[in-house]
């Protein structure tokens, strides 16, 4: 499956590279936040504790085209969610590959699928080995605003399949197997620069 993803990831980035017409390249950074079934739910706990579900990303991203694009990103993403007062953490590479629009002036819109690859998973200090998929595919849809060679944009993404990881819990009050629910389910808040 990581072959999958870095020839996909390969494939977008090729074409960016070859392609002659209104082609942009750029660096992405910004905030994650994951939500643990209800969001609203979610943020009421982080106005009690800020940093609670609050992670990062990191990448690159190409574009073909300006009123309508194509859009391929390579980004590497650390995310943290609560579970039962224990915090889960991931970190894995995403792929999006997004279709968009200009709307008016400086706004647009767009959506696409979403590939990810799973690199490192823990939970309350327990790196979980068990996760069923390493590589899973989402969709990612959003809008955002360029100003010149700056831009900003704000996406839903969400895992189409479920994922999940495994591990003993040998907690003496609950003994058993539990499993967490690794699907991507998160705002992403995105500042990008055009080079």
């Amino acid at each position: 499956m990581k072959k999958t993803l870095l020839m996909v990831a390969f494939a977008a980035f090729s074409t960016f590279t070859y392609a002659q017409v209104d082609s942009k390249f750029g660096i992405k950074a910004g905030l994650n936040y994951n939500a643990n079934g209800d969001y609203f739910e979610s943020a009421s706990a982080a106005a009690e504790n800020p940093d609670r579900n609050v992670g990062y990303h990191i990448g690159f991203f190409g574009q073909i085209g300006t009123r309508v694009y194509v859009r391929p990103e390579l980004v590497y993403t650390k995310t943290k969610s609560d579970y039962d007062s224990d915090e889960f953490k991931m970190s894995k590479l995403d792929v999006p590959v997004l279709l968009g629009a200009k709307v008016i002036g400086p706004l647009h819109v767009f959506a696409g699928p979403a590939f990810q690859y799973i690199l490192d998973t823990e939970y309350d200090g327990i790196t979980i080995n068990d996760v069923k998929n390493d590589f899973s595919v989402g969709v990612n849809i959003g809008a955002g605003v360029n100003l010149g060679m700056l831009g900003i944009d704000l996406r839903y993404e969400r895992g189409f399949s479920e994922n999940e990881g495994r591990f003993i819990n040998t907690n003496i009050t609950t003994i058993g197997e539990s499993r967490i629910d690794t699907r991507p389910d998160q705002l992403i808040l995105s500042f990008s620069l055009k080079l």
